[in-house]
């Protein structure tokens, strides 16, 4: 009896109440040794891999398997673009670049047969069944979804601020006028007199920019915005570009301080010929 209720009490607790639990199998030897797994692992791996080198096309999707979801030899982090403030933030959520990028994440994450259809394809957590569930997914698609998908994950990983960005928008020959307007987070964030002054004399002329060049920051940005609506007297300028956001980028003064200028001199060497 008292075995009975002892054994009743296990089936409950492993939530099988009413049945009688099982006495554990005691565990069995493994049919490998450490050592031999080790043999057998590292030969399977080298004939492999091996083989894959004849296989391109698959090697192409199983990297992009293992850029979205990582493994233990694999880690890709997503540019998280932190913002110093909320202005800057929200100037960034409403960008149309912003705004386009995300549509396009959407659209791989449904070709993906992501349930969740919301948020960045890369930064897995290296789950290995998850690996091989989205291998197998890119294995069924046509190399145009595959090379999609791998230009979305590259772009998702691709770090702000940093030398590649300036190399790769001169390559692509980037007009930022399709991109970005200057909004009043720009504005806000532009203090300094003399840099105020030079891009007056960007959109008005540099007769404007002499005349103003006392003026406080403020009234030589007022200028610049009334130049750009065409407000107050002033001739609209369409498509004005400051050199900050141009590509290839440069420089109001030459007091330095600029780092994506200084990003852009490290490696103009390579993209621009002489």
């Amino acid at each position: 009896m008292n075995e009975r209720i002892a054994a009743a009490r296990r089936a409950r607790t492993a939530g099988e109440a009413g049945e009688e639990a099982e006495t554990p199998a005691k565990p069995s030897r493994p049919e490998l040794s450490g050592p031999m797994q080790n043999y057998i692992d590292l030969h399977r791996h080298a004939a492999v891999r091996t083989a894959l080198l004849d296989h391109p096309g698959v090697a192409l999707r199983l990297m992009v398997a293992h850029a979205i979801v990582g493994s233990g030899l694999w880690t890709v982090r997503v540019e998280p673009q932190r913002a110093a403030n909320e202005a800057i933030a929200a100037s960034i959520a409403a960008s149309k670049a912003q705004v386009t990028f995300a549509g396009t994440q959407r659209e791989i994450l449904a070709l993906l047969g992501t349930l969740d259809e919301d948020g960045s394809v890369a930064g897995g957590s290296g789950d290995d069944f998850a690996l091989a569930s989205v291998f197998a997914r890119l294995l069924a698609l046509s190399d145009e979804d595959v090379g999609r998908i791998l230009a979305l994950v590259m772009a998702e990983t691709l770090s702000a601020g940093s030398a590649i960005v300036e190399a790769l928008g001169n390559q692509l020959g980037l007009d930022m006028r399709g991109w970005w307007q200057p909004d009043d987070a720009f504005f806000d964030l532009l203090r300094d007199r003399q840099v105020a002054n030079e891009m007056l004399a960007d959109i008005g002329g540099r007769h404007v920019a002499d005349g103003n060049s006392s003026e406080k920051v403020k009234t030589q940005k007022k200028i610049i915005r009334d130049f750009l609506s065409g407000e107050n007297g002033r001739e609209p300028v369409d498509g004005w570009l400051p050199r900050w956001m141009a590509f290839p980028v440069s420089s109001y003064t030459g007091r330095g301080g600029f780092r994506t200028a200084d990003q852009w001199a490290k490696v103009q060497m390579l993209f621009v010929s002489e």
